[in-house]
């Protein structure tokens, strides 16, 4: 890690301006191709005007970047008519309310500004999200996120097998959309389980079951993703085996990694978040990537704005762009991850041909099992420690097909104390880096578009 945050030159894919989208996956695709990370923020905001101002200024970061809409509580929990009062009210809203603005306010927030050079994502974290998709789709957007597993577990009290037939409803309206100029693309949020202290080889395996429910259910680009953790080296590991299992599994579909920069606990320094941030767009590069999900020195304390997301945006990329201009790193440790991932989803796909009732029947005997998650259909009965080297550990897993596979032994069963201390880690871990750090010096050149 270092302390200085450089801006060098990011090459935005060249398609020719107001161009018909080739779809979100083909444009990180081309992204990759040109040796550039795609850096994406987390952006929502209530009224039209804002949040066609922060997509124009996602759009201008001095990277290559992509845009998003994320959406209100309301919208996500299918509350509209307090969705609708609260807008008509100018109450504050935590998002954009997609189905609630008319849809040719929604076309006129990205006319000029989502095209073939800078696709839009729409991001929601709803169990039920048919009618997200019909606004979405509404709008002239093709490109989501979510999954039936990831967007009911950790999110509320949803039933498990509702979640998957909303989802395969919503996964059938959205690959219908395809066409000459149009090829959804839907990434699983399955890697990204709790935000954090779920060891990685189940992030892995959701992450793939879902990838693998979606294309069952007609998609032909996805996203895989894995939220990075507490020590590099595991994350590593696990992301390049996240990647040799897609590979092999969904070889028939377009597809790339994202990354989600640390989902919990965050720095409360703004050097220190700034170190977490670089070391997430280090870890996509080495381990294969293709995308970012930021986050901003605002995480611990509020609600980021516009220019905050863009500095994070800014920062990533050119921690990515250094890295890969670097000489290759070590190879990955091997500790166990991909033999346990692919245990886990060896497990489920024999459960039955149809995904989401193997989905449902693993759950349902604990073949899955999500540490620390206490929605009803989840076991829980698995647990994980972090270890002083923040190395993600099973204390138990439960009745996962897993117990042969893990490595050496099983560290005590966390307390609340333990619990409260792991949670905190790597805020603390990242903030003490901080203080030892002399400040960043900014330099650089301006991005090529």
């Amino acid at each position: 890690m270092t302390g200085a945050a450089v801006t060098g030159p990011a090459v935005r894919p060249s398609v020719p301006p107001g161009a018909e989208a080739p779809g979100f996956g083909a444009f990180v695709a081309q992204a990759a191709r040109a040796g550039a990370l795609v850096v994406q923020p987390r952006m929502g905001m209530a009224q039209a005007g804002a949040m066609r101002a922060g997509l124009l200024a996602t759009r201008a970061a001095l990277a290559v970047t992509v845009g998003t809409v994320t959406l209100d509580s309301y919208t996500r929990t299918g509350d509209l008519d307090a969705a609708r009062r609260a807008l008509a009210a100018g109450a504050g809203l935590n998002g954009y309310p997609i189905a609630t603005h008319p849809v040719e306010v929604t076309r006129g927030v990205l006319r000029g500004v989502a095209d073939a050079g800078f696709p839009v994502q729409v991001r929601h974290g709803s169990a039920a999200p048919e009618g997200i998709v019909r606004a979405l789709l509404a709008a002239g957007l093709d490109a989501t996120e979510g999954g039936p597993v990831s967007y009911c577990l950790p999110y509320g009290r949803t039933p498990l097998h509702e979640a998957v037939a909303n989802w395969q409803r919503s996964c059938r309206l959205l690959a219908a959309a395809r066409g000459s100029a149009v090829e959804p693309h839907l990434e699983t949020f399955g890697g990204c389980m709790m935000g954090q202290l779920c060891p990685p080889s189940l992030l892995i395996a959701i992450s793939v079951l879902e990838a693998l429910f979606f294309r069952q259910h007609g998609l032909r680009s996805v996203s895989l993703s894995y939220a990075q953790q507490a020590n590099a080296r595991q994350d590593l590991e696990a992301l390049v085996a996240l990647g040799r299992i897609a590979d092999e599994l969904l070889a028939d579909v377009d597809r790339h990694l994202v990354v989600y920069a640390y989902m919990g606990v965050y720095p409360r320094t703004p050097g220190g978040a700034r170190l977490l941030l670089e070391d997430a767009a280090r870890l996509a590069v080495r381990g294969g990537a293709a995308r970012l999900i930021v986050k901003t020195t605002a995480e611990a304390h509020r609600i980021p704005t516009v220019a905050e997301n863009v500095r994070a945006l800014e920062t990533a990329a050119a921690a990515a762009a250094v890295e890969r201009a670097g000489p290759p790193g070590a190879a990955p440790p091997d500790t166990g991850i991909e033999a346990e991932a692919r245990a886990l989803i060896g497990t489920v796909l024999d459960l039955d041909a149809d995904l989401g009732r193997a989905l449902v029947r693993a759950f349902a005997a604990g073949y899955l099992d999500v540490p620390y998650c206490l929605h009803p259909d989840n076991a829980g009965r698995a647990r994980s420690s972090l270890g002083a080297d923040g190395w993600l550990r099973w204390s138990s897993v439960g009745s996962m097909p897993i117990a042969g596979l893990v490595e050496g032994g099983r560290p005590p069963i966390l307390g609340s104390a333990g619990l409260l201390t792991a949670l905190s880690h790597v805020q603390r871990r990242y903030d003490g880096l901080a203080e030892r750090l002399p400040a960043p010096t900014p330099r650089g050149l301006p991005a090529v578009r």
